[in-house]
């Protein structure tokens, strides 16, 4: 049975099992372990745990009835706290996951919820907590049979979701519309494979339409952009009486302004010819990140990305190359240059290129969100 990452409360879960992120000692914490204790009923649990459990180690697993919860069981991993990331605390939070799993088993279990493990209060890294989390639930299905939830969202997050999707509606929707508007006033079809339009086998007096129309609707948002970048720039009639106006920019700081643009355009130019990896890690340097902050955020694995850092003629694969520009946080425009030199484009037909797009457009750099998207518009995730 195939892992599925839900969006829900764990105590709400129907599962056979929960698994909860408890502590070493006979005590309550906070996060997912006071909502668990909440939920199940808080004094008949802790007089259990206190009773016939008592203190457990950092990594370790424990089984309790599930009480009040819509579970029949709970498996409690101790978690580890996240100190520097150097600490074993990776080895640990392995166990939790492959612990409770083998105890799961054990008790015939036949599915169970894990919670993002110690990825809250305990302060392990969301994305890191999740890699780890995937590699050890697919290392056991590999041999085994059991549905198995992992519910990566709390209540905040959730809301953020919520939030989120019809505005994601919206922009799938547009963009669904600008396609059939284009391939009902053209001769052109859409090539899905490439990511672009075919031209027309048809020579006609207006050549590519489909091309010209997309490289009108460009030309009009870099003009708009012009626009609004000249109008901050000037000064406003009046705006001196205006109680709280803000300050205008002097000559020098907007001679400044444009030298430094000029040096970073010119700085670009350098590297009209680079490879995907070599694109890749310049523009990492050039804003300033890590390779392990970008890989793990993109929840890449690190061999993969090693492969793309040693390798300057390697081919990623589509789906990692559009993971590496949320990892790298790469605007629109650095995702399109960035994944031309792979050889994809951003297809404005296909719903998992409109979702990373949207993302990428509303800067919002959040793998586990975006993959929890694609499952709920119907198209294969990327977390698995």
């Amino acid at each position: 049975m195939p892992l599925k990452i839900v969006r829900n409360d764990i105590t709400k879960m129907h599962t056979e099992a929960i698994v909860n992120t408890a502590n070493d000692q006979p005590v309550v914490g906070t996060g997912c372990d006071y909502a668990v204790y909440k939920a199940a009923g808080y004094d008949e649990l802790l007089a259990y745990r206190k009773e016939h459990i008592g203190p457990v180690r950092e990594g370790e697993v424990f089984l309790t009835p599930g009480f009040g919860l819509p579970a029949k069981y709970i498996i409690h991993a101790v978690s580890p706290l996240y100190i520097n990331g150097k600490s074993g605390e990776e080895a640990l939070l392995r166990s939790c996951y492959r612990k409770s799993l083998a105890l799961a088993a054990e008790k015939g279990i036949r599915s169970i919820a894990f919670p993002l493990i110690s990825t809250g209060g305990f302060g392990y890294p969301k994305e890191e907590g999740m890699r780890i989390a995937v590699d050890e639930i697919n290392a056991f299905l590999l041999t085994s049979q059991m549905l198995i939830c992992l519910v990566v969202f709390d209540e905040k997050a959730t809301r953020m979701g919520k939030s989120l999707y019809p505005d994601l509606e919206a922009y799938i929707d547009r963009h669904y519309v600008d396609l059939k508007h284009r391939e009902e006033y053209s001769e052109a079809a859409y090539d899905s494979d490439a990511g672009s339009f075919k031209p027309s086998p048809v020579p006609g007096a207006f050549g590519n339409v489909p091309a010209r129309l997309e490289e009108a609707r460009r030309q009009a948002e870099r003009r708009a952009r012009a626009k609004a970048a000249r109008e901050a720039r000037e000064p406003k009639e009046f705006s001196h009486i205006i109680a709280g106006a803000p300050a205008m920019a002097s000559p020098d700081e907007e001679d400044a302004a444009i030298e430094d643009l000029e040096e970073k355009l010119s700085e670009r130019m350098k590297h009209m010819a680079d490879t995907f990896p070599e694109y890749l890690l310049y523009l990492i340097g050039e804003k300033g990140m890590e390779n392990s902050e970008v890989y793990k955020r993109a929840i890449v694995d690190k061999k993969v990305f090693s492969k793309i850092k040693n390798n300057p003629d390697y081919h990623p694969q589509k789906l990692t190359a559009l993971c590496l520009c949320i990892g790298a946080k790469l605007n629109l425009d650095e995702s399109r240059d960035l994944l031309s030199r792979a050889g994809y484009a951003l297809s404005p037909c296909d719903k998992t290129d409109i979702i990373f797009s949207y993302f990428i457009e509303h800067e919002i750099y959040d793998m586990i969100e975006l993959d929890i998207q694609l499952e709920e518009h119907g198209v294969p995730c990327i977390i698995h």
